[in-house]
């Protein structure tokens, strides 16, 4: 079990999986390397690690599939051991997508975003990608949305030189409008990462998530980041709106709400998405 966390060893040793016959990388992942292992007895596990990950990066992430385990919710890979540096997690054994597949996606994600909460954020900062997510409680949704995830990712971009004075200008213009611009809509449990590689299929071949960033936060910001590098198909949204209708106009929101994350994607990954970000505050500052 060379080049395997001690712990992950241990527990394989010790839980009766028998000897650890293959290894195999798996491609698609920026941040951490990931690995399937299978063992002699024929289970397979998932295992992400990172020597450079913040100690409670894997911590907070394996916090976040549990919250999203609900009844009627789409697939959740089991969590099987954590630690600060490797998350064990069942492994979901893609299959191809059934043909009814994006109607259960819909009816489960309008099921998850039905768990509701009397205020947004979190009981526990997380991370979007390898940027904190700041998720202090608050009361009020637009309030939380100018100031645990606009304003951060601004400062972060002005310190970094990233965003100009008539950027920064715009920004506060757009910060200051807030509440003519959006709805003030419940706070319901978010995958809160929701671009198309963190949706994938189970053994069976039904919609499974992975990779979240949990809170507490609007539903139209999940489907939003949805629709960033990628869209869903009408049939998802038709069975989506039957179980959870949405405000009128929840698309012409979605490019505030992914303000967010093509900033905190300026932050981590550079100035590529500095044209997104200045055509969203042309618009809407």
């Amino acid at each position: 079990m060379e080049g395997l966390p001690p712990e992950v060893a241990d527990w394989l040793s010790s839980s009766g999986e028998g000897k650890l016959p293959s290894i195999s990388p798996v491609r698609g992942g920026c941040i951490h390397q990931s690995r399937i292992l299978r063992t002699s007895k024929g289970e397979s596990y998932f295992l992400k690690s990172n020597q450079s990950a913040p100690n409670d990066m894997f911590l907070r992430e394996a916090e976040g599939l549990r919250k999203l385990m609900v009844k009627g919710g789409p697939a959740i890979p089991k969590v099987i051991l954590v630690g600060e540096r490797f998350l064990l997690l069942e492994d979901m054994c893609p299959a191809p997508r059934r043909d009814d597949f994006w109607e259960l996606y819909g009816r489960q994600l309008a099921c998850l975003h039905q768990q509701k909460n009397q205020r947004f954020g979190f009981h526990q900062d997380n991370y979007i990608g390898m940027g904190v997510q700041n998720n202090g409680w608050m009361e009020d949704g637009i309030q939380f949305f100018r100031q645990r995830r606009l304003i951060p990712q601004i400062q972060q971009a002005v310190d970094r030189g990233t965003l100009t004075e008539d950027d920064l200008r715009r920004s506060t213009a757009l910060l200051n409008k807030l509440d003519e611009l959006l709805l003030r809509e419940p706070a319901v449990l978010l995958h809160g990462d929701l671009w198309s590689g963190n949706l994938i299929s189970d053994s069976k071949g039904h919609p499974a998530l992975i990779d979240p960033a949990v809170y507490f936060g609007w539903a139209e910001t999940d489907l939003a980041m949805a629709e960033l590098f990628g869209s869903y198909p009408q049939e998802f949204y038709a069975s989506y709106l039957e179980v959870n209708p949405l405000p009128s106009g929840f698309r012409e929101r979605y490019p505030l709400y992914n303000l967010y994350h093509l900033l905190n994607h300026l932050n981590l990954f550079g100035g590529q998405y500095l044209p997104g970000v200045r055509e969203i505050l042309r618009r809407f500052s």
